[in-house]
């Protein structure tokens, strides 16, 4: 994610829906996205639930050239008002219940000026691989690494493992867990906050989204009030 042929379209669109504006990055983590964005030009403010990644954050930068706010993405009100508020790579599926996901997009509105844009990069859930009766969906298979996503369809959970093998016989496993968001409720989170879709992409660079995309870029305008 943070090679240069990701990274680069992602700051690149995100600073054309700035448009000079302020932008505002619910969980911002380390700045992966915000720091090169900052480095164009865009002045950017966060918000993250994590003390640990705020500190690796200002390893690279300080308070004053990008500030955040600690707290979640949810609720947490940041001060100002934006052009832009943005979500990058799955992070609102963080959130485990619906009702958080539109406070979510509440909380966007609440921050942006009339016409401003929230933006939301998502995966899209990969149920049509699984057969009856499976729960696993295997996305990588490396000598070193095994990732996998088990899916609870009952209550629109998942969970991702990512097992890591060294050179002896033990293995790491980390687990974190989501809950996934078709698109078209996705729209109807975004309808609930005052919000209308404005583009749905498939990736960063503008590729049409089909019913094979792994992913979306969608960018949601907020009516005019």
């Amino acid at each position: 994610m943070f090679s240069p042929d990701v990274l680069g379209p992602t700051v690149e669109r995100l600073a054309e829906l700035a448009k000079g504006g302020q932008a505002l990055e619910f969980a911002i983590g380390t700045g992966r996205v915000a720091v090169p964005l900052r480095e164009m030009g865009i002045p950017v403010t966060g918000i993250e639930a994590s003390p640990a990644m705020i500190a690796q954050l200002r390893t690279k930068c300080d308070e004053a050239t990008i500030p955040v706010v600690l707290g979640d993405m949810a609720s947490t009100v940041a001060p100002g008002s934006y052009a832009l508020v943005y979500l990058v790579y799955n992070t609102i599926s963080n959130l485990l219940t619906q009702a958080e996901q539109v406070s979510c997009f509440r909380n966007a509105a609440r921050h942006l000026m009339s016409g401003g844009r929230f933006v939301v990069e998502l995966g899209v859930p990969e149920l049509r691989k699984l057969t009856p009766g499976q729960q696993a969906v295997v996305w990588r298979s490396e000598p070193d690494y095994i990732g996998l996503d088990t899916y609870d369809v009952l209550r629109q959970q998942i969970v991702s493992h990512h097992f890591r093998f060294g050179e002896g016989r033990q293995a790491r496993v980390f687990r974190s867990p989501h809950r996934y968001i078709w698109p078209a409720e996705l729209d109807l989170m975004a309808e609930l906050a005052g919000f209308e879709l404005e583009s749905r992409r498939a990736d960063w660079v503008g590729s049409p989204f089909t019913a094979e995309s792994p992913s979306h870029v969608s960018v949601y305008r907020l009516k005019d009030r």
